[in-house]
């Protein structure tokens, strides 16, 4: 659907052609691709095999009947096509093209474009679907208010993981401290998800939105990946991976039931765990050191196993891990210690 969407944003051709006959007001049906189905559901018309371009697809259109375009929606194949689908398959739609259009596309399984020259509008039916596609500023409205919530969910992101790391520094981690954390992580993935459908709905006019769009979720999916390996049990038996600390799974969770703490614990396996239990490896603040690489995060992780034995080590203690040199393991130690003094002096303990 999104690939669709792309097709018809502001700025490519189809949605050029397809302006051009909207402003004409001489409406149309365009079908986006041909197979078996759609030939075998075609009658008269013109076999033309021209290059689509926006001025072919607009005069085209001025005549009765469908446009058919090829598959890769570089040429136009027919036009003036009497498309007769399968009257019995079912439609909510009442005008002749857009009946004609939601049946051709469930039969054939090929999109439909029409061009309502009554009611100005342009509709893409996939699959028994439709879909009204939308001038940019409608879009954009829609956009810009997913980026203000994005924006502030981010806030919250920041806010809950400096909690998250006075409760680790503290050694005092609970399930209501982690919680929080990921139920926004999902959040941003599911704005960010929508936000992405209306970069592409818009084409060339999305190019801003994309950009803060961009800003405003990098890192976001690492940290993700970065809590999961601190809180995640080693050696989780086949019988119980659909309920381990794995954030994929909350996408299985409705809007609803993301905004509920009892359900994110149970479809993460959370409330089968002994809270005592439940201390940090060192992942993610290990991760938040710009100058150390994964791989020497990785190795200081399984040589100490905990985030607080990495806190209580020497710097010569550091050293002794293959690949820590005195500069890195000074670099460690620092970054830990700043961590955690910025996570206390924020009060938010």
């Amino acid at each position: 659907m999104r690939r669709y969407r792309a097709l018809l944003a502001p700025g490519t051709p189809l949605r050029a052609g397809l302006e051009r006959i909207l402003h004409g007001r001489t409406g149309a049906l365009v079908v986006l691709g041909c197979n078996d189905d759609v030939v075998r559901i075609s009658t008269g018309g013109f076999r033309i095999e021209v290059e689509f371009t926006p001025t072919a697809l607009r005069e085209l259109a001025k005549m009765d009947g469908a446009i058919v375009i090829s598959s890769d929606f570089e040429r136009i194949l027919r036009a003036g096509v009497h498309l007769v689908p399968d009257g019995n398959l079912p439609t909510l739609e009442t005008g002749t093209r857009h009946r004609t259009a939601d049946r051709v596309a469930q039969q054939a399984g090929v999109p439909v474009v029409t061009v309502s020259s009554s009611m100005s509008t342009i509709a893409l039916f996939v699959g028994g679907e439709r879909y009204a596609i939308e001038d940019s500023d409608q879009i954009l409205a829609r956009a810009n208010q997913a980026l203000s919530a994005l924006g502030r969910y981010r806030d919250r992101l920041a806010r809950l993981s400096r909690v998250l790391t006075a409760r680790e520094v503290q050694d005092s981690v609970q399930v209501t401290d982690l919680v929080p954390v990921v139920q926004t992580i999902e959040t941003i993935r599911r704005l960010d998800a929508e936000l992405r459908g209306y970069v592409a709905a818009l084409g060339i006019d999305g190019r801003l939105v994309e950009l803060q769009l961009f800003d405003l979720t990098a890192g976001v999916d690492d940290m993700a990946s970065l809590l999961e390996r601190d809180y995640r049990a080693d050696d989780i038996p086949p019988d119980r991976i659909e309920r381990s600390f794995r954030l994929s799974l909350l996408s299985r969770l409705s809007s609803g039931e993301l905004l509920d703490q009892a359900a994110v614990i149970h479809v993460l396996g959370l409330d089968e765990i002994d809270e005592d239990s439940l201390h940090a490896r060192g992942h993610r603040l290990l991760g938040q050191l710009s100058r150390v690489p994964v791989p020497s995060a990785n190795r200081l992780v399984d040589h100490f196993g905990s985030l607080q034995a990495l806190l209580g080590a020497t710097t010569s203690e550091l050293m002794a891990v293959d690949g820590i040199g005195e500069q890195r393991a000074r670099t460690v130690r620092e970054g830990l210690a700043s961590l955690s003094e910025q996570a206390f002096t924020d009060d938010v303990v």
